[in-house]
């Protein structure tokens, strides 16, 4: 793994450290911390900000489209990165499932893998009927 690979996951790493230690149950404090209000209001909170923050990734692609700065593009992502590592925590995951997830990924073709996601749950589907 290069070096500034190996620097993004401790980045990542580093964030969901600091994402825990917001949760009630290690001390976070909704009336001080960002994270630990939106953990304590629940996934309607987080989710809510997904929603909003995915919404406005594509409002920054766009604008990117049409000659508007990438580097808001860069920071909408990072809100949606950042609101989206609140909702692993919460789950009890950590953005290594998802580099394990994309790992587990690799070299298999986009199209292939929807082709057997569709095949498993037609196969779901009929094991399930009477």
């Amino acid at each position: 793994m290069q070096s500034s690979s190996v620097d993004s996951v401790d980045a990542l790493a580093r964030l969901a450290a600091v994402i825990e230690s917001r949760k009630a149950s290690n001390g976070g404090d909704p009336a001080t911390s960002y994270v630990a209000r939106l953990l304590h209001k629940g996934p309607d909170a987080f989710l809510k900000k997904i929603g909003e923050e995915a919404t406005e990734v594509v409002m920054a692609a766009k604008d990117a489209d049409h000659g508007g700065d990438k580097a808001k593009l860069v920071g909408e992502v990072a809100d949606l990165w950042f609101h989206s590592m609140i909702a692993l925590a919460h789950y009890g995951l950590a953005p290594k499932d998802v580099i394990g997830e994309l790992v587990r990924r690799e070299g298999t073709s986009g199209i292939e893998e929807k082709a057997l996601r569709k095949v498993q749950a037609r196969d779901g589907d009929a094991a399930n009927q009477p």
